[in-house]
């Protein structure tokens, strides 16, 4: 099956050009301004006043499958993330039961193949006694390990310092790390408690969840990885204060890199009043400082990549009567690039930014093979975006199964026309026009 997508605005390796791209079944074999002459085609898609960008990857989302599928389900989120342009998940292990062995990891990869209408990846979760499982993970399945240096559920708290050491140095891949510290949250918590007993409101967040606690925790995981030599990924920055352990070198270059989020370079702390629990989220988001701060760290280069860390919870999860019953996370990664999107119509930054903290670099830093570039020989993952064409969030409209996001009643002006996964065209003006499954990310390492 041949497909043109013609005439369109490619963004690509930092540059953006009108130009064509020509697919032949799951591959591109050309991207470029010249038409291709000579050529039958399948079906034509003109992209005609339309960016044309290579299908988000977001490194860092929580699907809910296996166990927690009342929130949410590989088939129900793999559609929501098509739907925004995201053709790449990798997934976390914080699920039922926790992905904290080789066997499950791949079981959770057989349950994928069967239900995911995008590409997927896992991490496998470390624990204070699972080093074996580490030092035997497949590099070519595992997206990387996943440790949690605060708070957690179940047994995923890794806070003994031999088990650390163990990990930072004998990882086999990227270890990409949650950093809040425990004990300052827990006492944050009380002291919050004590006064406002159930009172405590939503603004607190960040005052429980500090910047503090985000520093602490982050420089010991720079520490470590700093001695062991460690392939290290801070997920989800929250803080401006954190932004000193980071450098500005190319990603090639780096031992040491990081994430943020949409909602933290969206919202802040300003909006609790507005938003509630919707923004509720851990690390908490901060003030308008530290989102200015992040959006200036993606420009610069200390800030490599942009994921969702999205995590639904069902309406009756997440809107507690009061702030300790209230579920910390929030469903975004429909919206994840039209969010981004809207700051490049605010001139906070331009679109080749975005297509690199989203495509390009996740690929690069888990060495993702042929994917994440709109280059000849890369798998067709593909994303049309009409930048002109505004569209509300609805409840209607809302593909995750939680059926809500803190972005519902907004307006945004740009639109995902069409997404293309394995050069298969899944979803076009609004509708899913095929049920083709996703396939396993391999890891060239």
């Amino acid at each position: 099956m041949k497909t043109l997508i013609k005439n369109g605005t490619i963004v690509n390796n930092g540059q953006k050009f009108k130009g064509h791209i020509l697919i032949d079944g799951d591959t591109i074999i050309y991207a470029g301004t010249d038409l291709p002459e000579n050529q039958s085609y399948t079906q034509i898609i003109d992209a005609e006043n339309k960016f044309v960008l290579p299908g988000v990857i977001d490194e860092h989302v929580h699907f809910r499958e296996p166990g927690l599928t009342h929130k949410a389900d590989f088939e129900t989120e793999s559609r929501a993330a098509i739907a925004g342009g995201v053709t790449s998940f990798m997934d976390m292990p914080n699920v039922n039961p926790q992905t904290t062995t080789n066997q499950l990891l791949n079981e959770r990869i057989e349950l994928a193949s069967e239900k995911s209408l995008a590409n997927f990846a896992f991490y496998l979760g470390a624990t204070n006694n699972n080093i074996d499982e580490i030092r035997k993970a497949d590099t070519r399945k595992v997206c990387g390990i996943k440790v949690f240096m605060g708070s957690s559920t179940g047994n995923m708290l890794v806070d003994e310092q031999n088990m650390l050491e163990s990990i930072f140095e004998e990882s086999p891949c990227v270890v990409a790390v949650h950093c809040e510290d425990e004990q300052i949250i827990k006492a944050n918590l009380e002291l919050y408690r004590s006064k406002y007993g159930d009172n405590v409101l939503p603004a607190h967040h960040p005052l429980i969840r500090t910047a503090e606690a985000c520093y602490k925790s982050t420089a010991k995981a720079v520490e470590l990885a700093t001695k062991h030599n460690t392939r290290l990924h801070i997920a989800h920055l929250s803080t401006a204060k954190e932004l000193e352990f980071f450098s500005t070198a190319p990603l090639s270059e780096k031992q040491i890199t990081a994430e943020t989020c949409p909602h933290y370079l969206y919202f802040d702390s300003q909006d609790y009043d507005k938003f509630g629990y919707r923004i509720k989220c851990n690390p908490a988001i901060k003030n308008e400082e530290d989102k200015l701060a992040l959006i200036a760290a993606l420009n610069s280069g200390k800030i490599d990549t942009i994921a969702t860390d999205h995590a639904p919870h069902l309406p009756s999860e997440k809107f507690g009567e009061t702030y300790f019953k209230s579920a910390s996370g929030m469903p975004t990664i429909q919206h994840s690039l039209i969010v981004m999107l809207e700051l490049c119509k605010k001139g906070l930054l331009n679109i080749e930014t975005i297509v690199r903290k989203m495509c390009h670099a996740p690929a690069n830093l888990y060495r993702i093979e042929k994917r994440g570039y709109l280059n000849a020989g890369y798998k067709a993952d593909i994303t049309i975006v009409d930048f002109n064409q505004p569209q509300t969030i609805t409840t209607d409209n809302i593909l995750y199964k939680c059926k809500w996001t803190p972005f519902e009643n907004q307006t945004f002006n740009s639109t995902v026309t069409h997404t293309f996964v394995n050069g298969n065209l899944v979803y076009r003006n609004g509708e899913f026009v095929s049920e083709e499954k996703g396939k396993a990310l391999i890891f060239e390492r």
